[in-house]
């Protein structure tokens, strides 16, 4: 019993009328009235609530504000991040090769044995997607590949020079200019490390392109003097050292038979005026005397 009346008097309190009136401060006219019960104050309060929590539930699904809530993750914004990783990866690859091509330089320009410069196609399996896993073809090894493998591989063995047949093949293609008209003082010559030819010639001789290519060194080194570097095609690159003038500078087009520097004695690796003149493709030294004639 006591506690129904509890419950009549809460229902009673809840349902009592009251006024709520505006006056004039000056002549207590009435503005405006208005009868409330803490009922209908507590059932407005429940609607304003749902109403403004409708709006922001709105404002987060149709509007990109969405974005700025953590935890929340775009489909969009995951494809660009795949991406973006993707693209890094490739660069990060090729600065690696870059690094290494640079590396070749220096050492061709000191006189050391370059590396050969072989781009990292190993990919992890688990970096490719499952589409390249799953429906990719599947290719199998024959006998008759097999066997045409050994062969090639028994026919390169015998070859006594540090560069392949088919890398010699593809050289002789090509029609080289004479770097220089001289006397030939010392020849090519893999076991005392000398990887080019040393031609002696009157003094203020125009040094010349063998090919058409692009300058990519032009610069002076303490061992080899003044030292200009031309990239041609097919990989393949030729050096002239111990110049005394360059006539071209980095980033010059360059055509085959061009001059492009003087004849000189520059460099502590140099006892006379002579051209020192190097030949080289994919990091490997060639025997400049097998595709120039110097007499």
């Amino acid at each position: 019993m006591e506690e129904e009346k509890k419950k009549s008097q809460i229902l009673k309190k809840l349902k009592s009328k009251y006024r709520l009136v505006i006056l004039n401060d000056a002549s207590f006219e009435e503005k405006f009235s208005y009868r409330l019960s803490p009922l209908n104050i507590f059932t407005l309060l429940i609607s304003l609530t749902v109403v403004i929590i409708l709006i922001v539930a709105g404002i987060i699904v149709f509007t990109p504000l969405r974005e700025s809530i953590p935890g929340y993750t775009d489909v969009n914004l995951r494809k660009d991040l795949t991406e973006m990783v993707l693209k890094t990866d490739s660069l990060e690859r090729e600065l690696r090769l870059n690094q290494k091509y640079l590396n070749n330089v220096q050492a061709v320009l000191m006189g050391e044995e370059p590396e050969a410069i072989e781009e990292d196609s190993a990919i992890d399996s688990e970096d490719l997607p499952q589409s390249a896993n799953q429906n990719d073809p599947i290719f199998e090894k024959s006998v008759e590949d097999s066997l045409l493998r050994d062969y090639v591989e028994r026919e390169d063995s015998y070859s006594l020079d540090l560069s392949s047949n088919k890398r010699i093949r593809a050289v002789d293609r090509l029609f080289f200019f004479t770097p220089l008209e001289g006397t030939v003082t010392q020849n090519y010559d893999l076991s005392q490390e000398h990887y080019g030819i040393d031609i002696v010639a009157p003094k203020n001789e125009a040094v010349k392109a063998v090919l058409r290519g692009t300058v990519i060194f032009a610069e002076w080194t303490v061992e080899t003097g003044y030292v200009i570097q031309i990239q041609h095609i097919g990989n393949l690159s030729s050096i002239y050292k111990h110049n005394s003038v360059l006539l071209k500078q980095v980033g010059d087009q360059v055509k085959a038979g061009e001059a492009i520097a003087i004849v000189g004695n520059t460099g502590e690796f140099s006892s006379g005026p002579h051209l020192h003149f190097e030949l080289w493709q994919e990091g490997v030294s060639l025997d400049p005397s097998k595709f120039i004639n110097f007499n």
